[in-house]
């Protein structure tokens, strides 16, 4: 698929089919993560792939508050939850903070400042190509957040080191026969480009970019 065509077509799916994904393109999925730019090539994250029937009820059960809990979630999970639960992969990448304050403590960094958290930053990226990957596989993915309130209870089912921290959370699959484009894009215009990017100087009015086929 040429990539204008990815990034035109990528959304994000929120209902899927049961069938599962082969397993070479989920493995050519989460290998082109690791593609991913990264502060001083520290390569900061790391990636929990689950993709078993048991791995993914975990997930779900983990992450998901109760409606007993303080803090419920401001969506309503039944029809949300139904849609991605069905996903027959969930992919969570995790920034790791220490790898970096590792990388530049050496001599050719010498201890430089992040004007923001690239561990985070540069895992997001890494998010964003599986997001892409999968269209190119012709599949469908969703990028969203693990509930704060859920997380220690992530951590504990999986596993997972102190050091990471998860950014977020992938599904995986083939979209649902009548799965529709929904969420905010359906509510909330894009931007015109005019209103977003400014050339040369902030707010110096519409430039050529206004004329970029596609936006």
């Amino acid at each position: 698929m040429e990539f204008q065509e990815v990034v035109r077509r990528r959304r994000m799916v929120r209902s899927y089919a049961p069938e599962p994904v082969d397993p070479v393109v989920l493995d050519r999925v989460v290998a082109n993560a690791l593609r991913a730019p990264s502060a001083g090539f520290s390569q900061g994250w790391g990636f929990l792939v689950l993709d078993t029937p048991e791995d993914v009820a975990r997930f779900w059960r983990a992450t998901t508050p109760r409606p007993a809990d303080p803090a419920p979630p401001a969506r309503s999970p039944s029809r949300w939850l139904r849609g991605m639960s069905a996903a027959p992969v969930v992919v969570v990448p995790l920034s790791d903070e220490s790898a970096y304050r590792q990388r530049y403590a050496e001599p050719d960094k010498s201890g430089r400042a992040w004007p923001v958290p690239y561990w985070h930053v540069d895992t997001g990226m890494a998010a964003l190509l599986i997001l892409q990957s999968a269209v190119d596989a012709g599949l469908g993915a969703c990028f969203f957040g693990i509930p704060a309130e859920q997380v220690d209870a992530f951590r504990r089912e999986f596993a997972v080191p102190g050091t990471h921290v998860p950014v977020g959370a992938v599904t995986l699959g083939h979209p649902a026969r009548d799965e529709q484009a929904g969420g905010s894009p359906r509510r909330r215009p894009r931007r015109p480009v005019a209103e977003v990017v400014h050339r040369g100087q902030w707010g110096a009015g519409p430039s050529r970019a206004d004329r970029v086929p596609g936006t």
